[in-house]
């Protein structure tokens, strides 16, 4: 007999499982959810002669199907260049704390062209979020801090300011040259100089400053971060005021075990090794059938949950964000938390405010040796009071940091510490150790 595979046994399939409805989904039959299912049912293969073709269930992820049960997925051991996107977004999430201005971080990371620059109206994201115009600048102005210098800016003359700021240069003589790059363009030096109030020597060096500057600051990073999302999950309003949420069948595989090719093939086996091997295949065929719908229902039942629990939200705008723990979604489902942390990862929601990766509607938060959880916020916040009252000769290690922390019940890694002091601006233990001592 030719060797058949689970692969043989599955193939397209014209049509697709109803999952629009979020309470009531084919074959869930109150199974608990994200589990791993045995290889070997109750039922023999033969049960299943004269069936029809048996439908699978569907699922995807932005086009990127992959199994997220096991930590070691293969997306994990491969090595993708990062993208300008991802870049800034992981920046927010160690800068931003606030789920008002990170909402409108998104947003903002959203309107960067592939140099980096800011195009839109921030006038539109304002009515988009239904938030001041004041809070959305104010949150551009945070956003023009992150790496790398000058990405956010709106112009020339604006990303080279916001670099030259970044190196503590922009004194008000530069700021004059910034406001005639025309003149700089045309090389008008004699008159530029004059604008300028400098010396021929102080000139130059300013020109030297100027030159090695980067007018785009995101073109070291892939182009792809310019690439639109596709959706997984779909939401909009209906008719009687409520949300419908669906997965997007334009990212659904369409998959079906194939039985009368299982039916044919069985007829052909001579050996019992070859029914058993024939058998085997069939039952890994029907696992990845129940593995891929009991995922398309954990992505429906998680996306839906948090549309309930963000409903202000959406009807009423970003001020009304709700602070939300991954927690409290998974004992609402009745999952495990690191099962709605999975589902939730690289998953996005298209939605009348714009389009979200699910995690951005939780605020972040650093685990608690007694259960508790801590805001990122407060523990950002202790660190800096740890080291603004340390003493000058016994300088705190970010080692020690994470000792007295773990002390006061907050379990936080090192590399955390570290990345939390860094995005407050606080120098490295060894940096400030030289700055108190050249003090006294």
């Amino acid at each position: 007999m030719a060797e058949v595979s689970a692969a043989d046994l599955t193939e397209s399939a014209p049509d697709s499982l109803d999952l629009a409805n979020a309470e009531s989904l084919p074959g869930d039959n109150d199974a608990p959810l994200d589990t791993d299912f045995e290889n070997v049912y109750q039922s023999s293969p033969g049960d299943d002669r004269g069936q029809d073709d048996t439908s699978f269930s569907n699922w995807g992820a932005g086009g990127n199907t992959r199994f997220e049960d096991s930590d070691q997925s293969i997306e994990s051991q491969l090595t993708e260049a990062v993208t300008l996107r991802q870049h800034l977004l992981d920046q927010l999430q160690m800068d931003v704390t606030d789920p008002v201005d990170r909402m409108i971080g998104v947003h903002l990371i959203d309107m960067l062209d592939v140099s980096g620059y800011l195009v839109g109206d921030l006038n539109d994201l304002s009515e988009t979020l239904a938030c001041d115009i004041g809070r959305v600048e104010a949150t551009l102005a945070k956003m023009q801090k992150m790496e790398p210098a000058g990405v956010f800016a709106r112009s020339l003359r604006e990303c080279l300011a916001l670099q030259l700021s970044e190196q503590n240069r922009l004194d008000p003589a530069i700021e004059r040259l910034l406001d005639n790059l025309d003149l700089l363009g045309k090389r008008q030096f004699a008159e530029l100089r004059k604008i300028c109030g400098v010396d021929e020597e102080d000139f130059m060096e300013m020109i030297a400053e100027i030159k090695a500057l980067n007018p785009r600051p995101a073109a070291t990073f892939d182009d792809n971060a310019a690439e639109p999302i596709i959706p997984d999950v779909l939401m909009r309003a209906q008719p009687d005021g409520t949300w419908l949420v669906e997965l997007n069948s334009d990212t659904l595989p369409r998959v079906l075990v194939n039985t009368r090719y299982f039916t044919n093939v069985s007829e052909r086996v001579r050996t019992k090794e070859e029914r058993e091997y024939l058998s085997n295949q069939y039952q890994t065929a029907n696992w990845l059938v129940k593995s891929l719908h009991q995922r398309a229902t954990t992505i429906l039942k998680v996306a839906a949950e948090i549309v309930r629990q963000q409903d202000a939200f959406f009807r009423k705008g970003v001020q009304h964000m709700k602070p939300l723990t991954l927690r409290h979604i998974a004992e609402v489902i009745e999952m495990h938390e690191s099962t709605v942390s999975r589902v939730t990862s690289n998953k996005y929601i298209v939605t009348p405010r714009g389009t979200y990766e699910l995690k951005y509607f939780f605020t972040a938060s650093i685990g608690g040796a007694d259960g508790e959880a801590h805001s990122a916020e407060a523990v950002r916040y202790r660190i800096k009071v740890l080291i603004d009252a340390e003493n000058a000769s016994k300088i705190l290690s970010d080692d020690t940091i994470v000792d007295m922390l773990r002390g006061d019940g907050i379990d936080i890694a090192r590399r955390t510490v570290a990345k939390y002091r860094e995005s407050m601006r606080i120098p490295s233990s060894v940096q400030r150790r030289r700055e108190k001592a050249a003090q006294r």
